[in-house]
């Protein structure tokens, strides 16, 4: 069969495999490797690893490892491969605030480097100098980019750079003997969801605004929220929406006048790089995903970063250890008066802050706004060609431009055909295509969310439309052509009655035998 030049929309057919879990490949007495003995004179010298170890941390018996073959591992792995798709494969523009953008495969070579992967969180200082300069080189980059005073890198992505801002939140107002009366965090609707996670966390109260018919949250209600009672502001600016809040600084000072704190959640900061800072809004803590915004890999979870940010005011609540530079020698400083400790452990996943550190040299001042410009560019042609989709729709802000995504709804679309947003997402696959809806609460319905990045060409934003055009005159059409998709793709139906039954939720494999009663064959 030929290729149809004609049309935009590759030809797409996906390997599928019934591949099984590696648990069920096992094969008792299998192996793939066999770990040699220790040699007599380094046990002589460091002993047998285990009878130092106190008892209560050693096993009763072995992991229940997977036992399986070279040969085996290897084509699992593989077929397993083939069942992806990603930002290196397809046009990706549709993972909404989770940001799939091209990250430059010199960046990939620094990153897996011996000097990098054979690095140990506890080396000497003297042995690790220039990990710990391009730490601090980073921090001082992003004090730029946001015009606050001083990063840390340790939380290990955008909900934990988010709990370790409600954490010194609480520790600021604990030291000044009004953690107990100030309980209240205020956040928005459109805010990450991350926003209010982390405030219940520390065991606030959530006050949460909602959308007026602009799509933002307003003054007014923002007024009538905030007492003595406000600890704090935890806010995404542009919303999940991609609309920015022009009345920002209003709501800082708002928060400000009733004694909070002002967290800016920045996880996505592909629009306004080098055009808005932080500082000028006037927050006092700020973050940014660095597998988001500076061109690391997503991962499927990680890895990751949350880029940390404070004011000079908030220096000492930071997680320990910060990296300091005395004019001679980088070293790790412990000594903050009043840290709330760790986030996690060291001082995060160095691999992640060497790509963006790379991705900033390499691009600079001018060439981080001219990709947020191109971000701005790209979404707002996707806006328009979206609009023009039967069926399509960009709730709230008409006539006006977005940021660096939108929330699209479906909803007219599924009121004319009965295809939701699933089965459309299910049919998209078919093409190659990834499509994003939104976390909950679903306040768009049908929604669905598209960041194009300033990675993606206008070649692959048409493409990328094309299929979405093409579904939605496959609902008119024939809907349920669009309802039993997919039909090229490893991607199957999904039953969602299960994700609101705790009791058949299986995190692990062995999870899930014990609440199933599965027996291993």
């Amino acid at each position: 069969m030929g290729i149809n030049r004609e049309s935009k929309i590759r030809n797409f057919h996906q390997a599928k495999w019934d591949e099984p879990i590696i648990f069920e490949l096992s094969k008792e007495g299998e192996r793939g490797i066999l770990i040699p003995e220790v040699e007599k004179e380094i046990e002589d010298c460091v002993g047998d690893g285990i009878s130092l170890l106190p008892e209560n941390m050693k096993r009763k018996k072995a992991p229940a490892l997977p036992e399986i073959s070279q040969m085996r591992v290897l084509k699992h792995y593989l077929r397993l491969s083939q069942h992806c798709l990603g930002a290196d494969f397809n046009v990706d523009l549709g993972q909404g605030t989770c940001t799939m953008k091209y990250s430059p495969k010199i960046n990939e070579i620094l990153a897996r480097s011996p000097e990098v992967t054979e690095l140990h969180p506890l080396q000497e200082k003297n042995t690790v100098q220039g990990a710990l300069e391009i730490i601090y080189k980073l921090d001082t980059f992003l004090r730029e980019i946001s015009g606050l005073n001083r990063f840390t890198f340790q939380p290990g992505g955008g909900s934990s750079a988010i709990l370790a801002m409600a954490s010194i939140i609480f520790a600021y107002f604990d030291v000044r003997g009004e953690a107990n009366r100030r309980d209240e965090i205020i956040t928005t609707i459109f805010s990450h969801p991350s926003d209010a996670a982390a405030a219940v966390v520390k065991g606030y109260k959530v006050i949460t605004l909602y959308q007026g018919e602009d799509g933002l949250p307003e003054v007014e209600a923002l007024k009538k929220a905030v007492s003595s009672r406000t600890a704090g502001l935890l806010i995404t600016n542009p919303e999940d929406t991609g609309i920015f809040n022009p009345k920002i600084v209003e709501f800082t000072k708002i928060v400000h006048e009733a004694g909070g704190i002002c967290g800016y959640d920045q996880a996505n900061a592909n629009g306004i790089l080098g055009v808005t800072r932080a500082k000028e809004a006037e927050f006092d803590i700020c973050f940014f995903n660095l597998h988001k915004t500076f061109s690391s890999p997503h991962g499927c979870g990680g890895p990751a970063v949350g880029a940390l940010g404070v004011t000079d005011e908030l220096k000492g609540y930071l997680p320990v250890p910060v990296v300091e530079f005395d004019g001679d020698t980088y070293f790790l400083n412990y000594n903050l008066p009043n840290t709330i400790g760790k986030i996690r452990g060291f001082l995060g996943v160095f691999p992640v802050i060497l790509r963006a550190y790379a991705w900033i040299m390499s691009l600079g001042a001018a060439g981080l706004k001219e990709a947020a410009n191109v971000a701005v560019l790209n979404n707002n042609y996707i806006l328009k060609k979206v609009k023009e989709i039967r069926g399509a729709s960009a709730p709230y802000a008409a006539g006006r431009h977005r940021i660096e995504q939108v929330r699209y709804s479906w909803d007219k679309l599924t009121k004319d055909t009965g295809v939701t947003t699933e089965d459309v997402t299910c049919r998209m696959a078919d093409f190659g295509f990834h499509l994003w809806s939104s976390h909950h609460p679903f306040i768009v319905p049908q929604p669905f969310t598209i960041e194009p990045t300033e990675s993606y060409s206008k070649d692959e934003i048409d493409e990328y439309i094309s299929g979405l055009k093409r579904v939605a005159e496959e609902a008119y059409k024939n809907p349920e052509k669009v309802k039993n998709a997919p039909y090229n793709s490893v991607v199957h139906k999904i039953d969602n009655s299960t994700l609101d039954d705790p009791d058949k939720w299986a995190i692990t494999w062995r999870a899930y035998l014990k609440k199933h009663k599965v027996k291993r064959q």
